[in-house]
């Protein structure tokens, strides 16, 4: 099976990005595709972390580790016991939208949850998730909170 028949989901371990997860699933199963969870750790996570005093501030691999648990834990409430068989994590360095319209380039669909509904004329979708559906190389499916409540199967 090539790379381009995956499925990519963002996930940042919010309550939005386990909606997207659990829905990436259902469409990577149903389109027979292996799905692969990228988690993003972006400048920003950096900055902040340079303003911390000393002794609190982390390094680059303590946020990976936390980033990972996050993922670990949206996957847990996403699908509990019966996570796809096909599924892969990553966790990459650099701003989210940037790595997502990358990561895009050779899938067949992005999954991204949106926070909108918020801040400047009440926005319908995020600015990550507005960059992917503007720059993406593949389809983009974008899912709001409400998109999905029932637990997974």
């Amino acid at each position: 099976m090539s790379a381009n028949q995956r499925v990519v989901v963002g996930v940042d371990g919010s309550e939005f990005s386990t909606t997207a997860l659990r829905v990436a699933g259902r469409m990577a199963a149903g389109l027979d595709a292996p799905l692969e969870v990228i988690t993003c750790l972006g400048t920003s996570d950096f900055f902040l972390a340079s303003h911390l005093p000393e002794e609190r501030t982390p390094s680059a691999g303590e946020l990976e580790e936390t980033a990972k648990r996050l993922v670990e834990e949206s996957l847990e409430r996403a699908f509990g016991d019966a996570r796809p068989e096909r599924l892969t994590r990553q966790v990459k360095f650099g701003p989210p939208a940037k790595i997502l319209v990358e990561e895009s380039r050779d899938a067949q669909l992005l999954v991204v949850g949106r926070r909108g509904k918020g801040g400047l004329l009440a926005q319908v979708m995020g600015s990550v998730s507005g960059v992917c559906v503007a720059h993406a190389h593949c389809p983009v499916l974008v899912v709001g909170q409400d998109g999905d409540s029932q637990p997974a199967e």
